[in-house]
């Protein structure tokens, strides 16, 4: 038994090193989005995709650890909490520690991963209306009616309302 926790609080010790490598990433990827640099965000997207290949393979072993520390205790692997596990350790203070100490990193760094990751997925989303708003403004410049204006020879040289070529002005 006392092998198969350590085996677990290694595992769970290995799953908060990698949430706090992709944590890591998820922040470095905030000004990337923010600055619009598609480039460096497709290679910050690809280092996480293998931090997550990583945590799949722990998360694996972690319930294949996980299932065997149930089996030996007779509990139902499916309602076993890791909470309960470290109440179940009181006569053992020294992994009880241990294993609320890796725990306590563990659920720190994943909700801090989703923190930073919902407000990485607010940031995307405001680019995308602005890019939406930019394209539905170009369209609807080619949309308006030609104006009516005639030169000497009676020709129409009306242009489009409102497109004159210069865009929206800021400084106006």
């Amino acid at each position: 038994m006392a092998s198969l926790m350590e085996n677990l609080i290694e595992v769970l010790d290995l799953e908060s090193q990698e949430y706090e490598n992709l944590l890591g990433l998820s922040m470095k990827k905030t000004p990337v989005i923010v600055a619009g640099a598609l480039e460096e965000l497709a290679k910050i997207t690809d280092e996480e995709q293998i931090v997550v290949g990583r945590i799949n393979r722990l998360e694996q072993k972690r319930q294949e650890v996980f299932t065997d520390i149930a089996n030996v205790m007779n509990k139902d692997v499916k309602t076993l909490l890791l909470t309960d596990l470290i109440e179940m350790l009181a006569t053992r203070p020294e992994e009880q520690q241990k294993l609320a100490k890796v725990h306590d990193r563990l659920r720190t760094a994943v909700y801090e991963v989703k923190r930073v990751n919902g407000q990485n997925k607010v940031l995307i989303e405001n680019a995308l209306e602005m890019v939406e708003f930019d394209m539905n403004m170009l369209q609807s410049i080619y949309m308006t009616p030609e104006t009516a204006n005639y030169n000497k020879g009676a020709y129409n040289t009306g242009t489009h309302i409102g497109a004159d070529g210069s865009g929206f002005d800021a400084k106006q």
